[in-house]
């Protein structure tokens, strides 16, 4: 469930955040859902608990997840409008950064349009 690739060059901590705000976008995790406790996914993932901290922390500053005392983290009641615009955010950010380094805009939308995508 909580796959990363530990070859790409993004960072372990981002990966993981964008996978949970991805499996919450597609409804595989829910309001108030426990998350696996830091110690747990990190031997899951075979990565060190301060990386799974760090994204926890990521996820929890933007309100995505919440942690009790206790009891662990779990899945906010986040609005799929915020998930949407953070996406877009970043979407527009990768875009940018395309455009920046002399990707032409028709290779994008082509890629975008592309049959390997949905």
């Amino acid at each position: 469930m909580f796959d990363i690739d530990l070859q790409s060059r993004i960072p372990i901590y981002e990966q993981l955040y964008k996978k949970i705000v991805e499996l919450i976008m597609k409804k595989e995790l829910n309001s108030n859902d426990k998350l696996p406790s830091v110690r747990e996914l990190a031997k899951e993932l075979g990565v060190n608990p301060n990386t799974v901290s760090k994204a926890f922390q990521m996820l929890e500053r933007d309100k995505i997840i919440y942690s009790l005392a206790g009891r662990g983290s779990f899945v906010a009641d986040v609005k799929t409008d915020f998930m949407r615009n953070k996406a877009f955010e970043d979407f527009d950010t990768a875009v940018s950064e395309a455009l920046r380094v002399g990707i032409k805009k028709i290779e994008l939308i082509d890629r975008i349009g592309g049959e390997n995508n949905d």
